[in-house]
């Protein structure tokens, strides 16, 4: 391995390295899945830092079968504009992994970004390092030794073993990160637009391993980098959970096969309830007083406003919508029983495994990735994950053909039984807060689904509907009807 000042980054102060990649950058970092700033031109870049992983062949004798490992955080400029709750504009910071070889193999030619026309890669094959096995190793074996390299920071926990000499596959189906997953025994997930502070995906987990929970992975390893006054968390690596299903493909295969999910649902919220006390005991929670109540009505209510002017389908049940979020502001509903914690923040069915054995597994306590990090943050209803949950339900009912909304309404009710058993407390019992939370979940899936997949508008305002109608007085929550799924 070489220092930050070898051969491929020769003085990245100097804005040579990052000028001759830029024409190549700017056309291919916007067809990325996790580029956050899409519809907007990325106008230029600015380099962060350069830290070089691996040097391509032995100094001053490059072999065309001997790659180079580049990793950069750029900083990418673009327009403000206008997006679905976007907190993203002029300079955002993205992590690249870029390999560099003189001549690329065909089997990597998917992953070429450009050749530069000058500067220190003058002539080489830049491209996605993350489909090269001979590098992905190198990040591996980086991560098994602790300590610095320029710019970045290699952290590892003090328990759990990371095998060397895995072989690595691209997970594929992810939006905002990139995952890869070494011999099926561990999982990297690298995030790829980063914001200084530090990320509930590594945050969160940690606080739970270090309280023996068994139903989220411990990271085993961490990639930091310096950001100033708080560091960038560039990745964590965890053990895979080999053999396992995630809960929307379960609930997909059962509505299929025409069978209940109930039961899966009903250890789904046991599961679910288990981490939630599992936070509270390991980080502090707060008494949901009315100051802090009317905060979060406000903040639901400016998002349902600017929804409406979008989605001209809501109009109709903004009065409706608004009482939701104007009882859970009347100062009578706080008090002492009320609180609020770290929760998970974008619990859906495709964030939940099942193993072999049907025990449960939370994964991805990232958040909602549009949002800023203090936000995702800040303590929370342990209600929201449950809105999130049961709006799952129903987009996996409504995904099947004929429609079926039955076997949603058990699930949601099953979950909520699970919840009761294992937290002593059923969230159906919090009528307003649940309300509040569905009905700001089903405000964001109009203005998702009428910008992105308008077909499926239909099934938010289905529940919009429903949660615009009035609510007789002392009711308890009512989790039949249209709810939903979880949006990335």
């Amino acid at each position: 391995m070489s220092d930050a000042s070898s051969t491929l980054v020769p003085s990245p102060a100097s804005g040579g390295l990052l000028a001759s990649l830029d024409p190549l950058l700017r056309p291919w970092l916007p067809r990325q899945r996790w580029f956050a700033g899409k519809g907007r031109p990325v106008t230029g870049f600015t380099l962060v830092a350069a830290t070089e992983l691996l040097p391509p062949g032995p100094p001053g004798r490059p072999k065309p079968d001997s790659p180079g490992l580049l990793h950069l955080l750029v900083r990418a400029q673009q327009p403000a504009g206008p997006g679905l709750g976007a907190v993203t504009g002029p300079g955002d910071t993205y992590q690249l992994l870029i390999g560099v070889r003189r001549t690329l193999p065909p089997r990597l030619a998917p992953a070429l970004i450009g050749r530069p026309s000058d500067g220190p890669l003058a002539g080489q094959a830049v491209y996605e390092a993350l489909h090269d096995a001979r590098l992905t190793e190198v990040l591996l074996e980086r991560l098994r030794l602790p300590g610095r390299l320029g710019a970045l920071r290699f952290a590892r926990a003090e328990q759990g073993d990371i095998p060397a000499g895995q072989p690595a596959r691209v997970l594929g189906a992810e939006q905002s990160n990139s995952s890869l997953v070494y011999g099926e025994r561990l999982i990297l997930k690298l995030f790829r637009r980063v914001v200084p502070g530090v990320n509930p995906d590594l945050e969160l987990p940690r606080a739970l391993a270090a309280g023996r929970s068994t139903r989220v992975p411990a990271p085993l390893a961490w990639l930091e980098a310096d950001g100033g006054a708080e560091p960038l968390v560039l990745g964590v690596l965890q053990p895979f959970l080999r053999g396992c299903d995630d809960g929307w493909e379960l609930a997909l295969g059962a509505l299929a096969r025409g069978e209940d999910f109930s039961g899966e649902a009903r250890a789904l919220g046991r599961a679910t309830a288990e981490v939630h006390a599992a936070l509270a005991d390991a980080l502090p929670t707060v008494t949901l007083g009315p100051a802090r109540l009317a905060a979060l009505a406000a903040q639901m209510t400016e998002r349902l406003d600017a929804a409406a002017q979008a989605v001209p389908a809501l109009h109709r049940h903004v009065p409706g919508l608004r009482t939701a979020f104007e009882a859970m502001a009347d100062p009578s509903l706080a008090g002492s029983s009320l609180t609020a914690q770290r929760v998970h923040g974008d619990l859906h069915l495709g964030q939940c495994l099942r193993g072999p054995d049907g025990h449960w597994s939370l994964i991805d306590f990232e958040g909602e990735p549009v949002k800023p990090l203090a936000e995702r943050r800040l303590p929370q209803p342990p209600v929201r994950d449950v809105a999130g949950m049961l709006r799952s339900f129903d987009y996996a009912a409504r995904s099947h053909q004929p429609w079926a909304p039955e076997w949603a309404d058990r699930c949601r009710d099953a979950y909520c039984a699970g919840y009761a058993e294992a937290h002593g407390r059923d969230p159906r019992d919090e009528p307003v807060l649940l309300r509040a939370f569905e009905t700001d979940k089903a405000v964001y899936e109009a203005l998702y689904e009428a910008r992105h997949r308008p077909d499926w508008l239909p099934v938010p305002l289905a529940a919009v509907e429903r949660l615009a109608a009035p609510v007789p007085a002392g009711a308890r929550a009512d989790t039949g009807g249209p709810l939903g799924h979880g949006l990335d």
